[in-house]
């Protein structure tokens, strides 16, 4: 399902680091090592090059402007430098690295809203570094939502692979809370978001969706629980009526084989683990979460800083490499075909 980009000439991609501590300037720079091989367009790193020296020793192309990323790209690893007040150690995360990783994000989100750069690749950041600082919100996802006048309720999710793209309804909360949060109404604008985000993204102008139920075999007719029928039907009825394509809700433990999963082309799950458990199970080193309902294009690799690997050339950049993939794969399809 991950797409290398359309023959289209796009701006560079904007990269950003993310904690200089984990492991984003080492995927990054063995995407830009193995760019050939891998397929990737040009796109401009951003954050602190000493992080990037303290894992590797390739060429640096510093430059001013994601446009310079094109000519330079062959010679260096395009990057815009943030500097952080203090080198980082890898596997060594400090306030003074997350105050980093959140410079370079603001930089990264702001060219791509401005146009400069096709789209945002964000690295993986340490959510517990960035709240010591007085980040205030759930993730990157939310963050970039703001900065572009989006409400959080307006975005969603996606995870994306090879074979499956999985979206959870809820995201970042306990369990218990997952059925108190649900609504008709919830349900209904996700859905909504991932069906758009398909056409616009994606390029699938009939998309298919798939919804899981909440309970048990779908709540067995509301002997295993009511939610199916009281909260989860009414939301595809109304995406029905409005002539979308969508089916459920679907027992979340049949709805993941291959023979299921070639009859829709998104997952809408109730809760964090019943979408992640599937795509990380069928691509733990290929999951891309690409956020739908922006007026940018901006995906990440689906994993985290990975501290305890920081530093010792064990990172695998296949997630970034697919991140950066299908970045530029949805930019491409946001402007129009030129001759």
């Amino acid at each position: 399902m991950i797409a290398a980009a359309r023959s289209i000439a796009i701006r560079p991609l904007a990269v950003s680091l993310g904690d200089p501590a984990g492991i984003g300037p080492e995927v990054v720079a063995k995407c830009w090592d193995h760019r050939h091989r891998f397929g990737l367009p040009p796109f401009v790193a951003i954050g602190d090059p000493r992080s990037l020296a303290a894992v590797w020793d390739g060429p640096i192309a510093a430059i001013d402007d994601p446009r310079e990323a094109d000519s330079a790209f062959d010679l260096g690893l395009p990057l815009l430098a943030v500097g952080a007040a203090e080198a980082d150690v890898p596997g060594v995360p400090t306030v003074a690295g997350a105050h980093c990783s959140l410079d370079s994000l603001e930089l990264a989100v702001g060219l791509a809203r401005s146009g400069s750069a096709s789209a945002v690749v964000t690295g993986p950041v340490s959510k517990q570094q960035l709240y010591a600082i007085g980040f205030s919100h759930a993730g990157q996802t939310e963050f970039v939502a703001e900065r572009c006048g989006i409400a959080a309720s307006n975005v969603a999710m996606m995870l994306a692979g090879p074979s499956l793209r999985a979206v959870p309804v809820t995201t970042h909360i306990a369990l218990a809370e997952v059925a108190p949060r649900l609504s008709p109404q919830l349900i209904e604008a996700r859905g909504r978001t991932v069906l758009r985000g398909l056409q616009k993204s994606f390029g699938i102008a009939e998309p298919r969706l798939a919804v899981a139920g909440l309970n048990p075999h779908a709540g067995e007719g509301g002997a295993l629980g009511r939610e199916e029928i009281e909260i989860i039907v009414p939301a595809i009825e109304a995406l029905r009526a409005d002539g979308w394509d969508v089916t459920g809700p679907h027992s979340a433990d049949t709805m993941f084989h291959a023979a299921a999963r070639a009859r829709y082309d998104a997952a809408l799950c109730m809760y964090h683990d019943q979408a992640l458990i599937p795509l990380k199970a069928l691509h733990f080193d290929e999951g891309v979460n690409i956020t739908l309902g922006l007026p940018i294009v901006r995906t990440a690799p689906d994993h985290g800083t990975a501290f305890d690997i920081a530093g010792l050339d064990r990172a695998d950049p296949l997630a970034m490499a697919s991140a950066i993939r299908l970045a530029a794969s949805c930019a491409a399809r946001r402007q129009p075909a030129t001759a």
